[in-house]
C-alpha cells in the first residue's frame, strides 16, 4: 500500500463477485505472509522464525515491576481493587486477560473445524491458517510479558460459562456467527491501536522494553488488519448491517470481563473508532505489510 492510498469504511458495500475475488487475493497474500502451516504445532513457518528472532535477541526491562506478585495474583481474575494496582501491573494484567480470551476462543474454534488436509475450499484453508496465526499471537503476547520479567506466566482456562460460550460459538450457522466473528476482529485492532498509545504513556521510563513491546504488537497488528478484511469478506449486505448494530453491545460485553480496560482506556472512544474504522489511522509501514479488501480502497 502506498502512503497516499485513500480508504473506505470497513463497512463499505461489496458484491458477491468482489468477495469471491477477494478470498482468492487474501489466500495468495496469506501463503506468502505466513508460510507453511505446521498443524501439529498450531504454528506457521514465517511466524515461528520471527518469534525465534525475538527470543534469540531478548530485551528485558531495566527494572522489574514494582510488585510482580500483584500481577500473578490478579492476571486471571481481579482479586485486588484494580484502582490500587501499579499502572504497569494493570497494563500487563489487561494484556494477559485480553490474550487469554483470544486463546480460549481460537482453541475451541480450532477443535471444531476440519484439519487442513481435509480443507477443500479456499475459505476452509483460510480459516485454518487464520487460527494458527492467532495461536502465534498468544506466543507474542507471552513474549511481551517476559519483556517485563514476568517469567512464570501460566495460561489458565476460562471459567465454565465463558468456556461454554466459546465452545458453542463455532458450531453456530455461518449466518449467525459471521457478524460477531468480524466484530471480534474489529475489537482486536481497536484494542491494539489504543494499547500502543498507552505504551507511550506507561512505558515511557523503559524505552528499550517499550520498543520491544511495540515491535511484538506490530507483528500482531499486521495479521489483525488482514483478518478484519478477511472476516468482513464473509458478510453480505444484511450481515454487514447486523455487524454495525452489534459493535456497541459486543464491545461492552467483552470489556465487562476485563475490569482493567475501564481504568486504562476510553471505551466510548474505542467504540466510536471501531464504527468509523477505515484503515486510514494505521501507519503506512504497517499497511505495506498487510492486506485490505479491494472494496475498502478508494
Amino acid at each position: 500500500m502506498t502512503s497516499n492510498q485513500k480508504y473506505l469504511s470497513i463497512f463499505s458495500p461489496s458484491t458477491a463477485e468482489e468477495r469471491r475475488q477477494n478470498f482468492i487475493s487474501y489466500w495468495e497474500f496469506s501463503k506468502q505472509h505466513s508460510g507453511e502451516l505446521y498443524e501439529q504445532e498450531k504454528n506457521l513457518e514465517h511466524k515461528k522464525t520471527r518469534l525465534k528472532e525475538f527470543r534469540d535477541h531478548p530485551v528485558r526491562s531495566r527494572r522489574p515491576l514494582a510488585d510482580p506478585a500483584q500481577f500473578y495474583r490478579n492476571c486471571a481474575e481481579m482479586i485486588d481493587d484494580p484502582a490500587s494496582l501499579d499502572r504497569k501491573v494493570l497494563l500487563m494484567t489487561c494484556i494477559y486477560k485480553f490474550a487469554r480470551h483470544e486463546w480460549a476462543g481460537i482453541s475451541h474454534a480450532w477443535d471444531s473445524i476440519a484439519p487442513f488436509s481435509e480443507a477443500h475450499s479456499i475459505t476452509q484453508k483460510i480459516s485454518r491458517v487464520h487460527l494458527a496465526e492467532e495461536f502465534c499471537h498468544k506466543r507474542l503476547f507471552h513474549e511481551m510479558l517476559r519483556t517485563f520479567q514476568l517469567d512464570k506466566v501460566e495460561w489458565l482456562p476460562l471459567g465454565p460459562v465463558a468456556s461454554a460460550v466459546y465452545r458453542l460459538f463455532p458450531k453456530l450457522p455461518k449466518v449467525l456467527n459471521a457478524p460477531p466473528a468480524f466484530v471480534s476482529e474489529l475489537l482486536g485492532i481497536t484494542f491494539y491501536q489504543h494499547l500502543e498509545r498507552l505504551f507511550d504513556e506507561i512505558l515511557a521510563d523503559e524505552p528499550g522494553a517499550g520498543t520491544r513491546c511495540r515491535e511484538l504488537l506490530h507483528e500482531i497488528m499486521v495479521d489483525e488488519l488482514a483478518h478484519i478484511g478477511q472476516r468482513r469478506n464473509f458478510l453480505g449486505p444484511i450481515g454487514t448491517r447486523i455487524s454495525q448494530w452489534i459493535v456497541t453491545p459486543l464491545f461492552l460485553l467483552f470489556f465487562r470481563d476485563i475490569p482493567e480496560i475501564e481504568l486504562l482506556f476510553d471505551t466510548g472512544q474505542m467504540i466510536r473508532d471501531a464504527k468509523s474504522f477505515d484503515f486510514s489511522t494505521i501507519s503506512p509501514e504497517l499497511m505495506e505489510r498487510t492486506w485490505v479488501p479491494s472494496y475498502c480502497l478508494a
